[in-house]
């Protein structure tokens, strides 16, 4: 006995289904300033960019200086919701100290 398939025009082929990932952007990201005020010790502003953001010593005096000399300076670049943390974290300090520390975010 010869067995024949004979293909049955009910029955269909299972085809792979391609799936397409999708394309995820980048985070929009936010730029945390910090403000040159009379008021304010430099120490403090070395200070809180060493706690809050994480910079060594001479980069922290670094940004300071600029911030003093043209009146702000970028003080890092993140996401979101870390830089309004960051934001938020610095202007406690500052209350905390009695200083009137300005730190903004602006997009990027």
């Amino acid at each position: 006995m010869n067995p024949k398939h004979k293909e049955d025009p009910g029955v269909t082929t299972a085809e792979p289904k391609t799936r397409t990932k999708p394309k995820l952007e980048r985070p929009k990201l936010y730029k945390v300033l910090l403000h040159n005020d009379d008021y304010t010790p430099m120490e403090f502003v070395v200070l809180v960019l060493v706690n809050v953001f994480h910079k060594s010593e001479s980069d922290a005096t670094s940004i300071m200086l600029h911030a003093h000399t043209r009146g702000y300076a970028v003080a890092g670049v993140y996401t979101f919701e870390v830089a309004e943390t960051k934001v938020a974290e610095t202007l406690k300090l500052a209350e905390q100290a009695q200083f009137p520390l300005l730190c903004t975010m602006e997009p990027e």
